[in-house]
C-alpha cells in the first residue's frame, strides 16, 4: 500500500518539516514539506531512508556483560531491560537520594519528556548538550536583552545586511533560514562573514574578514566604535529602551577601527566599508549573536557584542531585523498542554543556582558535573541516563570523563545509534529512528507560529521503542505512572490538544497547523515589558553580572598565538554530516568517509606537506595521536588548523567509521575545566596540536 505522510526531520537537530512517501513498510520517497520548505531537503535528510537500513546500530536493547568499554553485550527484552535499568535507579535513589541521577539530553521541542521524567522522580539534574555549543551566547543574550537566545528571530529574507560571526549556515543546515538568505542576496542584500576560514558561507558573502583566531571580540569592538562615533545608531530607541550607553561610549574609546584592524590581521579600510555599508543599510541590519559559540575565553562577550550591534540598529521588531517569537498567545488562542513536572528544590550537582548564580537553572551546564562527581560535591552522582547525548564526542577529553562517570553505579545510553559514551555503558535501550516513531506534539514559535508533529511511516525495522514509550516504561515501574497518565500516543495527543479545539487530523492536510494567517509583530514604540532584565531595559551594563562581580564592559585581551611549532585546532560542520551521529550512516559515509586537516599553503610548505599527505596531529601532552589526510589551501588563518568534528571513533560494531579520522575532542586533554565564567561554554577552541608529516605517506614508502 501507497502512503504519504508529513512528518518531522531527525537527521539533525533542525527539524525540518517532510513529506514521507511509503509503500509496503518501505520509505520510497523523502522531499522537505512542499507548503513550508518546496520540497528542498540536504543530504542529511534524504540520507534518512539508509539509516532506516543500516544494521550497524543497535538492534534490541542491550546490557553490558565485559568491563565497561570492552564491547561484551547480551541481548535483552524490553521488559528485562527496562526492570533492570528501574531496579538500579530505585536502589540508587534509597542509598544516595534521587538527586544522585543526572539525565541529559540533545534539548530540542521535546526535552520536555526528559526533565519531566527526572524530576517526577526527584532530581534537579536535568541537561544537555548546550555547554558545548550556544550557552554562551544564551546567557550573553540573557544579560543584555532578559530573555534567552531563543527570545528573538531573525526576519532574514527582508534585511537587507546579515553578519555572521563564524556562524556557517551553508554547512550547518537550516534549510528555511538558508532559503531566506539566498532570497535576501538575490534581492540585493549584503552578507557579511567573519572566520579564520573559508566557507561555503564566506564563498556567498559580499564581505570576507578572514581574521586571526580568537579574535572576534576585538572586530566586534571597532565595529561598535566605527558605529558610535559616525552616528550610526538609532538615537530614539536607545533613549526609549537602553541603559548604559554612556558607559558603552566611554569604554569603547579605545577600541578604534584601526586598532582592530591590526588585532585581527585585516585591513582598516574593511572595517571602514562595512561601517559604512550598516549605516546606510539600518535598521534592516542583523548580527546574528552566534550559535556555537563554545570556542574562546571571550566568546560570551563577543556575542553580548553582537547583542549590542543589534540594539544600535534598533532593528527589534522592525521587518528585516529581530523579532521576539510569538506563541499561540499572541494569536489570541490556547496553546496546547505539555507534559511537564516542577523542578525539585534540591541543589543541583553542577554548581548553577546556587554556586553559579547567574547562569540560567534550566539545563544547567554539563561539563561542570565531572569535577564535582569526583569530590562527591555537593553530593555522590551514581547514574547519568544520556538521552541521544553522546558526552565522549560532545565535551573534550573523554578520558577525564570516564574518571568521573566509573563513580556511577549506572550508566544509560537511550540513542539511534551506538555512540561512545553508550559503547561505555551498562545498557543501551534504542530509540526507533524518526520515521519509525512518532512523537508529542510541539509548538513552533515565529512571526506567524504553528502547532506540529512527527508522525511515523514506517513500522520499526529492529525491536526499538520512542523514547515517550521508553520514558513511560520506566515511570510505571518506578511508581510514577500519575505523571505520564496516557498509554498511547493517541492518548497523549488528545490529551495536548483538548484545549485549542483541534484533533490529529487536523494535521492531516499539511503535517501542521496555522495559529494566525498573517504574520504578528509587536509595536516597535511600545515594547516596554518586553525585556525581561532587572531594570525592564536592554542593558549595556548588566545588573546581574555586577551582581557577582563580573564585568559586562569587558577590556579586551590579545589572543595567545600558538607555542612554537604548534597550531590552534579548530574545529566545525560539514553539510554532509550531524556531528558523530551520521558519521556511520551507508549514504553520507560514502560521502564523506573520514575528515581532514586543514593547514596554511605556507606553513605546509615549510612542512614539507603537500596536499593530500598524511599528517600525524597529537594533543599537547602526546597522549593522543591521530594520522590523516592535509588538506593545503591558503583559505584558513596561518595559526590555525581546522577538522570537521564528529570523526576518529572507537566503536568496532560500527565499521564504516571505526577509527577513521581525528576526533577533536580527544584532543582537548585538560579543556573539561576550561570554561567561560561568565557565559559557562566549554572553551572548545582554546587547543592547541603538534603537526608533522607522517612517516606513513605513500609517497616516502615508494621512495623507500
Amino acid at each position: 500500500m501507497k502512503k504519504s505522510i508529513y512528518s518531522i526531520c531527525g537527521m539533525c537537530t533542525v527539524r525540518c518539516p517532510i513529506r514521507v512517501e511509503t509503500e509496503n513498510n518501505r520509505v520510497t520517497w523523502i522531499e522537505g514539506n512542499p507548503h513550508l520548505l518546496g520540497g528542498a531537503l540536504c543530504a542529511k535528510g534524504s540520507a534518512a531512508s539508509a539509516l532506516l537500513e543500516d544494521s550497524e546500530r543497535p538492534q534490541q536493547p542491550l546490557i553490558r556483560v565485559g568491563a565497561r568499554g570492552a564491547g561484551r553485550w547480551r541481548k535483552a527484552t524490553w521488559d528485562e531491560a527496562l526492570d533492570y535499568v528501574a531496579d538500579k535507579l530505585a536502589t540508587i535513589k534509597k542509598e544516595y537520594g534521587p538527586e544522585s541521577v543526572v539525565l541529559s539530553s540533545r534539548g530540542g521541542p521535546w526535552q520536555n519528556m526528559s526533565k519531566a521524567f527526572i524530576h517526577a522522580f526527584g532530581s534537579p539534574n536535568y541537561t544537555n548538550h548546550d555547554s558545548t555549543c550556544g550557552r554562551n551566547t544564551h546567557h550573553a543574550s540573557l544579560s543584555v536583552n532578559g530573555v534567552g537566545r531563543k527570545g528573538f528571530a531573525y526576519d532574514i529574507k527582508n534585511a537587507k545586511h546579515l553578519v555572521l560571526f563564524g556562524r556557517n549556515m551553508f554547512s550547518s543546515l537550516r534549510i528555511a533560514e538558508n532559503l531566506q538568505t539566498l532570497d535576501m542576496l538575490d534581492n540585493g542584500g549584503r552578507l557579511t562573514y567573519v572566520d579564520v576560514r573559508q566557507t561555503m558561507t564566506g564563498v556567498k558573502a559580499t564581505r570576507f574578514f578572514q581574521v586571526r583566531p580568537g579574535t572576534d571580540y576585538a572586530l566586534a569592538l571597532g565595529v561598535i566604535n566605527g558605529v558610535i562615533k559616525k552616528g550610526y545608531y538609532d538615537k530614539d530607541f536607545i533613549d526609549r529602551y537602553v541603559s548604559g550607553f554612556d558607559e558603552l561610549c566611554s569604554f569603547i574609546e579605545q577600541y578604534t577601527p584601526a586598532w582592530a584592524a591590526a588585532e585581527c590581521g585585516v585591513k582598516e579600510k574593511d572595517i571602514n566599508g562595512f561601517i559604512e555599508e550598516i549605516g546606510e543599510d539600518r535598521p534592516h541590519v542583523i548580527f546574528h549573536p552566534g550559535w556555537n559559540l563554545a570556542r574562546y575565553k571571550d566568546s560570551f562577550y563577543a556575542s553580548r557584542a553582537l547583542h549590542v550591534l543589534n540594539i544600535l540598529m534598533g532593528n527589534i521588531e522592525q521587518k528585516g531585523g529581530l523579532f521576539i517569537p510569538k506563541g499561540a498567545g499572541d494569536c489570541g488562542v490556547k496553546g496546547i498542554r505539555s507534559i511537564d513536572f516542577p523542578k525539585p528544590d534540591i541543589k543541583r550537582g553542577d554548581g548553577v543556582g546556587w554556586k553559579y548564580t547567574h547562569f540560567d537553572k534550566g539545563p544547567g551546564l554539563a561539563h561542570l558535573f565531572f569535577a564535582n562527581m569526583i569530590d562527591q560535591d555537593p553530593y555522590p552522582i551514581k547514574a547519568w541516563i544520556a538521552m541521544r547525548h553522546d558526552l565522549f564526542s560532545c565535551m573534550p577529553d573523554p578520558e577525564k570523563q570516564k574518571q568521573a562517570l566509573d563513580q556511577c553505579d549506572l550508566l544509560v545510553s537511550i540513542d539511534i545509534h551506538y555512540s561512545e559514551f553508550g559503547w561505555y555503558s551498562d545498557v543501551i535501550l534504542p530509540e526507533s529512528t524518526f520515521l519509525e516513531r512518532d512523537t508529542p506534539i510541539c509548538q513552533q514559535k515565529g512571526l506567524k507560529p504553528r502547532l506540529a508533529v512527527r508522525r511515523k511511516a514506517v513500522e520499526p525495522r529492529f525491536d526499538s521503542k520512542a523514547s515517550w514509550e521508553i520514558y513511560k516504561g520506566l515511570a510505571d515501574r518506578l511508581g510514577l505512572t500519575q505523571y505520564f497518565p496516557f498509554a498511547t500516543i493517541e492518548e497523549l495527543w488528545a490529551w495536548q490538544l483538548e484545549p485549542t479545539g483541534l484533533t490529529i487530523e487536523d494535521f492531516e492536510e499539511k503535517g501542521f497547523v496555522e495559529l494566525t494567517d498573517a504574520p504578528v509583530y509587536y509595536d516597535g514604540e511600545k515594547l516596554a515589558g518586553q525585556f525581561k532584565t532587572p531594570t525592564g531595559r536592554l542593558e549595556l551594563v548588566s545588573n546581574k553580572l555586577d551582581g557577582v562581580g563580573l564585568e559586562s564592559l569587558k577590556p579586551y585581551v590579545s589572543a595567545m598565538a600558538p607555542p612554537k611549532g604548534m597550531f590552534r585546532l579548530i574545529c566545525g560542520r560539514s553539510a554532509v554530516h550531524t556531528h558523530g551521529h551520521t558519521t556511520n550512516n551507508p549514504l553520507l559515509s560514502e560521502l564523506m568517509a573520514t575528515n581532514t586537516l586543514w593547514i596554511n599553503a605556507h606553513k605546509a610548505r615549510r612542512m614539507g606537506v603537500e596536499d593530500g599527505d598524511l599528517v600525524e596531529v597529537a594533543s599537547e601532552n602526546r597522549s593522543y595521536c591521530a594520522t590523516l589526510a592535509a588538506k593545503v589551501t591558503t583559505h584558513i588563518h596561518p595559526e590555525a588548523v581546522y577538522t570537521v568534528h564528529g570523526f576518529g571513533k572507537d566503536i568496532p560494531a560500527q565499521t564504516r567509521n571505526f577509527q577513521a579520522g581525528v576526533s577533536d575532542q580527544k584532543l582537548m586533554i585538560g579543556k573539561l575545566d576550561d570554561w567561560d565564567e561568565a557565559g559557562g561554554g566549554v572553551n572548545l577552541n582554546e587547543t592547541f596540536v603538534l603537526v608533522r608529516k607522517s612517516l606513513r605517506n605513500p609517497k616516502r614508502r615508494v621512495e623507500l
